[in-house]
Order: C-alpha cells, then structure tokens, then sequence
C-alpha cells in the first residue's frame, strides 16, 4: 500500500509559476513510476507527466517545455513545477504511482495502469 497527499495548489495569473508536491508514504517509493494527471470539470482524467523509476521523463505535449516533473527517492516526494500557467491548465491535480508490469510499459500515460492515487489538490489560473 502506498499513500500519497499533494499539496501546492491555488489560485494564480495567466502566466504565473506554482509548484505541486506529493508526499508518499507506504511501500518501497523508488520501486514505482510516478506520474501527474489532472481532470477538469466535465472532462476524463488526464495525463501530465511521469518519471518511471529509472529517472525518465515523458510529458504531455500540452505541458512540455512549461512543467518539469521530479522526484526525491531519499524524501519520498514527488514535485511538479509549472511556469508560463494558461487558464487551461485549471484543474484538478493528482499525482499517481504504477508498479512496473509490461501493462504499465505499454501504456505509461493511462490512468488505470496507476494503482495509487492521491486526493488530488486545485489549480485555478486566471486570464
């Protein structure tokens, strides 16, 4: 069992920086993948970024270039710092944690291959 809580989330401006924690308790942390989604109202839950446990990276293309997604393995943290915000960027933010399994291989961008999920924490940027 891994327990995750995010913290970070609020209100800022078009253009603003914030950024996301998640602190894990729990199983082993460096033996899992690790990956942000977010769900705007009305909308499916999706991906954001993951960084597997080999230290890779891979980001949606609607984030790429404006978050950068890490991870502590001695602090059990998971962050997401995001610069240059849009208002579309507003929703709610989850940060997850997947077992390797050739599943979580084929499909690392698919919430269902993620076993444990946070609360999740607000993000609202304004224009």
């Amino acid at each position: 069992q891994v327990q995750l809580v995010e913290s970070g989330g609020g209100l800022v401006q078009a253009g603003d920086s914030l950024g996301l924690s998640c602190a894990a308790s729990g199983r082993t942390f460096l033996n899992y993948n690790l990956g942000w989604f977010r769900q705007a109202p009305g909308e499916e839950r999706e991906f954001v970024a993951v960084v597997n446990k080999f230290g890779v990276h891979t980001y949606a293309d609607s984030v790429k270039g404006r978050f950068t997604i890490s991870r502590d393995n001695a602090k059990n943290t998971l962050d997401l710092q995001m610069n240059s915000l849009k208002p579309e960027d507003t929703a709610v933010y989850y940060c997850a944690a997947g077992p390797s399994s050739s599943r979580w291989d084929d499909s690392p961008r698919e919430p269902d291959n993620y076993d444990y999920w946070g609360q999740g924490t607000q993000v609202t940027v304004s224009s």
